[in-house]
């Protein structure tokens, strides 16, 4: 996994560069996207590298299944991945590309699970008060799990905040066996 990661580095700080300087973070994300998904399909994925298909038949039928979002940069970026066989690098280059992007934009994930369902005013404030504590934008996305108990549990890119009763009474266990 690492060495997919390696690999695909440098083609996603390029498209991340292009993209800030044209401003187009968002259509970049597109057209990655869509490339993560055409070399996701088993039908194309029995197709890359298949010495019966040449490099220009298989960039063509890729550009006619993704279509117009993929562009003419789309195109050329396709192009080169294929000649330089580095096709199936296409969604490690999508996720390196978007934590790029999340960090120029000071943007980070957040995930907050609770024992039941949050409300509305509780969730704004925990919000507001991760935003404080984080210094950036967030994405959060919530869900339930049942089996904490009580509280919640907090997960912010590498930042766990346990805050539910399972996570105290796992802490209380540990000190006593101590």
């Amino acid at each position: 996994m690492a060495e997919l990661s390696t690999l695909a580095r440098p083609y996603a700080k390029a498209v991340f560069e292009l993209a800030r300087d044209t401003s187009r973070f968002g259509d970049w994300s597109n057209v990655l996207r869509g490339l993560a998904d055409a070399v996701s399909d088993p039908a194309v994925a029995a197709a890359i590298g298949h010495p019966a298909i040449g490099k220009g038949q298989l960039s063509q039928a890729l550009i006619d299944a993704i279509g117009s979002k993929i562009g003419a940069d789309g195109s050329n970026l396709l192009r080169l991945l294929i000649d330089n066989g580095r096709l199936k690098l296409a969604p490690a280059i999508a996720s390196e590309y978007e934590a790029l992007r999340a960090e120029a934009e000071s943007v980070i994930d957040v995930e907050i699970t609770t024992a039941t369902a949050i409300a509305p005013a509780q969730l704004t404030v925990l919000v507001d008060s991760i935003t404080k504590r984080l210094s950036r934008k967030l994405n959060v996305t919530t869900k339930v799990d049942e089996s904490l108990i009580g509280g919640a549990v907090i997960r912010a890119g590498d930042l766990v905040i346990d805050g539910s009763s399972i996570g105290e009474l796992e802490r209380l266990r540990q000190q006593l066996v101590a």
